[in-house]
C-alpha cells in the first residue's frame, strides 16, 4: 500500500485549482479567471486498493501585503512541511523563469514534479522549449498537461503513484475531503462573487456561513458576505437588490448540485472595516 500527501504549489492563476479538480474527478476547489481565488489549503483524497493520495491545493505564492495574505502564505508553508510529493505548477505561456525562481524557494526533501500547465494554449515547440529549460535546471520529472482539457492527467497520476511512499491510509476509504460541506458552500458563494463583480470587490469580501440546517427535503443556508466599506456593500446589493438576487440564484443552483438537495439560501451583506488585517475577524471567518 502506498500513501502520502501530494501538495500543489505555484504562482497565482497557474491552474492549480483546476489541476486538483481534474486529478480528483470532482469540483472541490473554486476556479475563476482572477488571481488569488484560492485562500485556503484544500485537500482532496483518492483511495484505491493500492494507494491513498491526499492532494492539496494551496494559495498562489505572493509577497503578502496584509494579514489575510500572510495567513494564505502560512497555508503554503504548512503544505510544504508535510509534502511527500510536490507538484510545481507553471503556466507554460507565462514567464517560466519567474516560476522557476518560486520553485527554488520551496525547499523540502520531497521529490518534485514540474507540471507545465495550459499546453492547449501553446504550440508543440513551446512545450519542447519549456521542457528543455527545466531539464537544464536539473529537474528530473517534467510533465506537460492541460488541466482544463484533461490532457496528460493520466500520465501525471501514474508518475505521482510511482513516487508515493509506502504507508497506511490516513483517511477512511469513502472520504473525498477533510473539509465540512458548509466550507464548500461558502466557497461556492465566494466563487460567484469573483465571477460577477470586478475591481476590488472579490478581494475585499469573504463569506461566513451562519446557518446550515439540513432537513428531509430542504437545506436552509444563511450566509453573510463580509466587505470592508459601505460603498462595496452597495455594489454587492445593486439597484433594488438586483445583484444580490442574481448572486443568490446562481450560487443556490450550484450548491443544490453539490449537496444533492433543494436549498433555501439567504444572503446578507455586512461591513467590517479592515477585516483583512484584523486577527479576530480573520479567525472568525475561518482564516487560522
Amino acid at each position: 500500500m502506498k500513501s502520502g500527501f501530494v501538495n500543489i504549489f505555484g504562482k497565482p492563476n497557474a491552474g492549480k485549482s483546476t489541476l486538483l479538480n481534474q486529478l480528483i474527478g470532482e469540483k472541490l476547489a473554486i476556479v475563476t479567471p482572477k488571481v488569488q481565488t484560492t485562500r485556503h489549503r484544500i485537500k482532496g483524497i483518492i483511495t484505491t486498493k493500492d494507494y491513498q493520495m491526499i492532494l492539496s491545493d494551496t494559495p498562489g505564492i505572493i509577497e503578502p501585503k496584509y494579514k489575510l495574505q500572510e495567513k494564505m502564505m502560512a497555508a503554503v508553508h504548512s503544505a510544504l512541511e508535510d509534502a511527500d510529493v510536490k507538484l510545481l505548477v507553471a503556466d507554460i505561456s507565462d514567464d517560466i523563469s519567474h516560476a522557476e525562481e518560486i520553485f527554488l524557494s520551496l525547499k523540502s526533501k520531497a521529490p518534485s514534479i514540474v507540471v507545465l500547465n495550459k499546453t492547449d494554449k501553446v504550440d508543440k515547440e513551446k512545450v519542447k522549449e519549456s521542457t528543455a529549460f527545466f531539464q537544464k535546471k536539473g529537474y528530473e520529472y517534467i510533465m506537460p498537461v492541460s488541466s482544463a482539457k484533461g490532457d496528460g492527467i493520466t500520465a501525471l497520476l501514474d508518475l505521482i503513484i510511482k513516487l508515493l511512499p509506502e504507508g497506511v491510509p490516513f483517511f477512511e476509504e469513502d472520504n473525498l475531503t477533510d473539509m465540512p460541506t458548509r466550507f464548500f458552500v461558502g466557497e461556492i458563494i465566494r466563487e460567484k462573487i469573483y465571477l460577477l463583480f470586478e475591481q476590488e470587490i472579490p478581494y475585499h469580501s469573504t463569506v461566513l456561513i451562519q446557518e446550515f440546517s439540513e432537513k428531509a427535503t430542504l437545506t436552509k443556508i444563511r450566509a453573510e458576505i463580509i466587505v470592508q466599506r459601505e460603498t462595496q456593500k452597495a455594489i454587492l446589493l445593486g439597484h433594488q437588490g438586483k445583484m444580490i438576487k442574481e448572486l443568490g440564484t446562481i450560487a443556490r443552483k450550484e450548491i443544490e448540485e453539490f449537496i444533492g438537495k433543494k436549498v433555501f439560501l439567504e444572503l446578507f451583506v455586512k461591513v467590517r472595516p479592515k477585516w483583512r488585517d484584523t486577527e479576530l475577524n480573520l479567525r472568525e471567518y475561518g482564516y487560522k
